[in-house]
């Protein structure tokens, strides 16, 4: 039996974590914003080991992205199930982060799918929107606010509201069971209900989701009472350490009672590298908790934090099916972890018109085209040290392209493409960094400035091409061939801080996948990916 177990147990961009017990099965989901299909469900049995076994988003026509900026779309989700069903509740924001914001709910018998279309919550404003259902059966929503009278930057509150189990809509009245002003706290948000031992906890996080983010515990007789302040308050938290520690930007938790009676959170955190860079996005982890003489809880680690190596869970250890880090496209389906940037209202990409490939095609959308759905497929990047690569049928006509992109928004992206320009076939790699944002300008602002890394002519070129790229920490070389196990050097450490977080703001983090554009004109043209493949080449 495994002794210990490394953090974090989501590696890569799964940030906003949410779970629940069914039995002996664990489930888990987590924020995706733009990226469709969006909220990923994952199966466990021992907490450690997840499989992604579908997404509660998965149909075109389930949410319209079309309004939603890159940070936007679908925010924190939690995921409950009672008697029988699955409930994920749900925000979707745009027009901007304190604009328009929907709460709705999704549902499935299966939690691998398909799950029901959104049922929209009527009155319900906010983000980070939790149901807690009670055991006199009683439904209970429980959400983030922002008041008439904001008293400061960041004052917000937590709302309770009860629900017709249903129709799922509000019934009664609202009541503000928190008042961020009351703790002093910024960015009060990520609210959960638990009850135990007479009383109903809720937990919270504050402080905003990056280096001084927390988690902070209350409890309560009665439901939407007033609620005790835990004196340990901060529960958890890294906020107190040097931005170089291992992990950092804790908070936005979720818990779960084994059914061996053992306390775990699951949390969101950041792994930087060198001046609080990180490409990884904000990732899940996992800590155990115990429950102190004072009736509070208190994170069960030597030191209090949230540590790469814990002590595994009182369970047997479980583990999925093995998964190919290659992709040959020899099914029907893709791999529920590839992703698109907002809904596929429009077929760009087939897997059946040429069996064994992935059919990309040259759409005239760019990926630094706002608000749409580029010509482009994806993976999370899920290691600092990892490979990725394709190989890649293609002939382009004029100013078409075709290759890998590496993307931390539509702002901040790498394009590592095969391109035809005046007649010459040539392989390309170039940035677009959003240039308003790099000189402190609102982040609505958009000057997308492109620059070329490297360019060079493919005088030997026949429709076919090796690409692949490998990631070291803060920096990327790009490579290429003309047969299988040719790599020649292309660019060599490429500044890998254009996909951080940090640089490029927003709450996403680094995707690699395949592109293809027609950059602005019409076109009936396709590049065909035999294979794909990403995987690590050292520790997480």
């Amino acid at each position: 039996m495994e002794k210990y177990f490394h953090n974090p147990i989501l590696s890569g961009f799964h940030s906003d974590p949410s779970i629940c017990r069914v039995g002996e099965d664990y489930y888990l989901v987590t924020s995706t914003f733009v990226y469709f299909p969006g909220l990923p469900v994952f199966h466990s049995k021992d907490l450690i080991h997840w499989e992604h076994i579908g997404n509660a988003i998965e149909r075109s026509d389930q949410i319209d992205f079309s309004k939603s900026a890159f940070s936007e779309g679908l925010w924190a989700p939690t995921i409950r199930w009672n008697d029988g069903i699955f409930y994920i509740v749900n925000t979707l924001v745009q027009e901007g982060r304190e604009a328009i914001r929907l709460n709705f709910i999704v549902t499935a018998k299966d939690p691998a799918g398909p799950w029901s279309d959104p049922i929209v919550i009527q009155g319900a404003d906010g983000i980070d929107s939790s149901l807690f259902f009670d055991d006199d059966g009683r439904l209970w929503y429980c959400g983030n606010f922002i008041g008439e009278e904001v008293k400061y930057e960041g004052h917000q509150g937590i709302y309770l509201n009860e629900m017709d189990p249903e129709t799922l809509q509000f019934i009664g009245k609202r009541k503000v069971i928190l008042d961020g002003a009351s703790i002093r706290g910024k960015w009060t948000e990520s609210p959960h209900i638990y009850k135990k031992d007479g009383y109903y906890y809720l937990m919270i996080s504050e402080g905003g989701t990056f280096t001084n983010h927390c988690v902070m515990m209350f409890r309560s007789k009665t439901i939407d009472g007033e609620y005790e302040v835990c004196l340990r308050n901060p529960i958890l938290s890294h906020r107190h350490l040097p931005l170089s520690y291992p992990i950092v930007a804790t908070g936005h938790s979720d818990l779960v009672v084994t059914q061996n009676g053992e306390w775990w959170m699951v949390l969101l955190g950041v792994r930087p590298y060198s001046g609080f860079n990180y490409n990884l996005g904000r990732e899940t982890f996992l800590v155990p908790l115990r429950w102190e003489e004072d009736g509070f809880p208190l994170v069960d680690t030597p030191d209090g934090l949230v540590d790469e190596w814990i002590p595994c869970p009182d369970l047997p250890p479980a583990y999925p099916p093995p998964k190919s880090p290659a992709e040959h496209f020899e099914r029907k389906n893709l791999s529920p972890d590839w992703c698109g940037i907002r809904s596929m209202k429009r077929d760009f990409y087939s897997l059946e018109e040429r069996p064994g490939c992935l059919r990309i095609r040259t759409g005239k959308e760019k990926l630094s085209d706002f608000r749409v759905t580029p010509c482009f497929l994806g993976k999370r990047q899920e290691h600092m040290y990892f490979g990725t690569g394709t190989f890649m049928e293609f002939c382009p006509q004029e100013n078409e392209e075709a290759g890998i992109a590496l993307v931390q928004s539509d702002e901040f992206h790498y394009i590592y493409t095969v391109t035809r320009k005046q007649g010459r076939i040539l392989l390309q790699l170039y940035q677009n960094e959003n240039a308003a944002a790099a000189v402190n300008y609102d982040f609505d602002g958009r000057m997308i400035k492109r620059t070329d890394v490297a360019v060079m002519e493919l005088p030997a070129y026949e429709e076919y091409i090796y690409l692949y790229v490998q990631g070291t920490k803060d920096q990327y070389h790009f490579y290429y061939g003309f047969t299988e196990g040719e790599y020649i050097l292309f660019a060599k450490d490429v500044d890998g801080t254009l996909l951080s977080t940090t640089r490029a703001g927003g709450f996403v983090g680094t995707f690699v996948g395949v592109y293809a554009s027609a950059n602005g004109e019409v076109s009936e043209n396709h590049a065909d990916y035999h294979w794909f493949e990403n995987y690590p080449t050292g520790t997480k």
